[in-house]
Parts: structure tokens; sequence; C-alpha cells
């Protein structure tokens, strides 16, 4: 018979694949009840796994029997979301546990597209999330999320998101005319900036996702010395253009101790809808090879595919006008490993220690 520590062993070194790491890896939480010939293992991971709880239980609970020998093995799988380390000296937002923002280095390569995805994979996951469009120049968000509403203010001074699919969403769109150009210079831009995040009422985020605007800009800048960022995901596609501009993003957030979590490799292959045929348009493997020259991983690729830019044209992004398909799946399975690598983040300090009131009797 296998010991606890043993048997706490073979959970560590398990590995998500949708995650991409060991639970050990993500700091996953782990309690071992063992009885007689009965085994209950309760497992908490720092992200959220609808739609992968079951797999991970069915394969878990097999592992277990096969190295112990019971065959009264029950895995129970649960997650809690913490809010994590960001930036020193910067205060964090109310009602916001977490920020991660999306990023590329140039415009085109469906940076905006995958940033909504990627909340709405969040969410479907079980998570809380809010979405930030921070492209003042060009705000593709409400056309995205299917909707053009006007955001209440019930106080004239704070702002009530706009909520879409599940998403609490702000944006410069909502407040302006879709054809009005914003002739802003950088310093409007990053008080458009402050004021989108901090005056908007957002309730109890797990995840508020940034879209940046592309580059390496004001927005990006302020970005990192004024918002609480937990981390960042680099979209890219494989061409040695977009990869060029990609790798000075991630020197960027480097410089200014922001962790990037990985790279999404958009736009990595298009299969032809008429006969099947599979080609490279803009190159394959760029992805790969900035991860490996970097150290940092592939989250995953997405697929250049007319159905992804039609659903998100009709306001209604993939992951929720056909959540079974396999795009879909690709979402959710880069959204678990950008949650498993927040995980593996330091927890913030302010979940560690109580408040403390001093009050005058």
């Amino acid at each position: 018979m296998l010991s606890v520590p043993q048997i706490k062993q073979i959970i560590q070194d398990y590995n998500d694949t949708a995650a991409q790491m060991t639970l050990g890896e993500s700091k996953a939480k782990i309690k071992i009840n063992l009885e007689n010939d009965t085994l209950v293992a309760t497992i908490t991971l720092g992200y959220p796994a609808n739609g992968f709880i079951e797999t991970l239980q069915t394969e878990l609970t097999t592992l277990l029997q096969k190295e112990t020998t019971l065959t009264d093995v029950n895995v129970i799988i649960d997650w809690k979301i913490l809010k994590h380390k960001v930036q020193p000296g910067i205060q964090g937002i109310k009602n916001v546990k977490n920020i991660i923002a999306v990023a590329s280095g140039k415009g085109g390569v469906g940076k905006s597209t995958t940033s909504v995805n990627l909340a709405l994979a969040l969410s479907a996951s079980g998570a809380n999330v809010g979405l930030l469009d921070a492209d003042i120049y060009g705000p593709s968000q409400p056309h995205m999320l299917g909707t053009h509403k006007l955001p209440d203010s019930p106080d004239g001074k704070t702002l009530e998101p706009i909520v879409s699919h599940g998403l609490q969403s702000m944006s410069i769109g909502f407040l302006i005319d879709a054809e009005q150009p914003m002739i802003w210079r950088g310093p409007m831009l990053t008080q458009a900036l402050d004021q989108m995040l901090n005056d908007t009422n957002w309730q109890d985020l797990d995840y508020l996702i940034i879209d940046l605007p592309p580059g390496t800009g004001d927005i990006q800048l302020s970005l990192s010395q004024k918002v609480p960022v937990s981390g960042v995901v680099i979209v890219t596609t494989p061409q040695d253009i977009s990869l060029l501009d990609a790798r000075k993003a991630l020197k960027m957030f480097e410089k200014v101790n922001v962790p990037v979590f990985g790279i999404i490799e958009n736009m990595s292959t298009h299969i032809c809808s008429q006969c099947g045929h599979e080609e490279h348009i803009f190159g394959a493997g760029g992805g790969d090879k900035m991860a490996q020259d970097y150290n940092i991983d592939l989250l995953g690729s997405l697929p250049l595919d007319i159905q992804i830019r039609e659903d998100v044209d009709q306001g209604k992004p993939t992951v929720i006008a056909d959540p079974d398909s396999a795009i879909s799946f690709a979402y959710r399975t880069i959204a678990q490993g950008v949650g498993a690598r927040l995980a593996q983040q330091a927890k913030a300090f302010s979940t560690a220690f109580p408040d403390i009131v001093i009050k005058n009797d």
C-alpha cells in the first residue's frame, strides 16, 4: 500500500494536457484521505476548468486505482481563483482579482478576436470575466460583442459595465459614435484608459482581459507603469514580419517586469472549405521558434478560418456561436493554459492577510 505522501506525489506528477503542465507545477492544492481501503483525493485547482473536470477526474481515478491497487477511489476536483502578485507599488483595482493583457507587436494579427474569445472561454470555464477594450483609436469590441448600448452612470461619475454573452465590458466605442475618429494625443489616451479601468463598476471579476492596441506606445507604457497587471499574452501570426514586432512587444514587457505567459499563434494554417487542402499561408513554425528562442510557452495555435471572422462580425464570437466546435475547443484549451500559468504566480499579499480595522469604542 502506498503512503499518503506517495499518493500525493502521483497526483502532483499528473499532466493536465490542456494546461500544458502538471498539477504540481500549477500549485494545485491536494488533500488525501486514506481510510482502510477507501481513498478520497480532493484537488483544488487555481484556475477554472469547466468542460475539463470530467476528463481530469476519470484519468486521475484510473491512475490512482492502478498505482494503489484500490478499487474504492473518489477524486473530487474544484477550483479557487486567487488574486496574484502584480508590479511593485501599484494598487489593485476594486472588485478585480487579476488583470491579463493581450498584446501584439503589430495590427492585423487577430488580437481583438483572440481577446474576446479568450475572455469568453475563461467565462465558459467557470470564471467571472470582464473585457476592457484599450484600443482607443480603433475600438472593435462593441461590434464583436454585438452591442452598442450606452453605459449607465447612476452617480454621474462612474460607469456600469455593458454585459454581453455573460461578459462585463467597457470600451470607448460604447461612449462615442461608431464613425467618430479619436484624434487624441498620448496623454488623452492614457487618461481615457485610466478612467475606463478605474471608473467602471466591475462586479467581482476573477479576470479582467485588456485588449491592447498594437505596438509598444503610450498605452502599453502606461499599462506597465500604472495598471496592476498579473501577466500578458502575445498574439502573432507565423509570418516573419509579424514575429519581428511580436519580439519587440515581448522585450518591452520583460523590461517593465510584466510576466509573459506565452504566445498564441493565430492564422497558423488554412484548410480549404471546398477541398480540405491545408496550407500554411503565413508560414509555419514561427510561433514555436519564438517560444523556444525566449524560453516561453506556445499556448496554442489557431486556424485561419472563415467561421471565426463571420462569428465576430455577427456579434457572436465562435466560443458562443459554436461552443462544441474544434475552434472553440482550441480557445478553451488556451484559456486553461493562461489560467494555469497565472496560478503559478505568487499570491497578492492582500489575499494572505486580513484587513485590520481599528475602531474607537
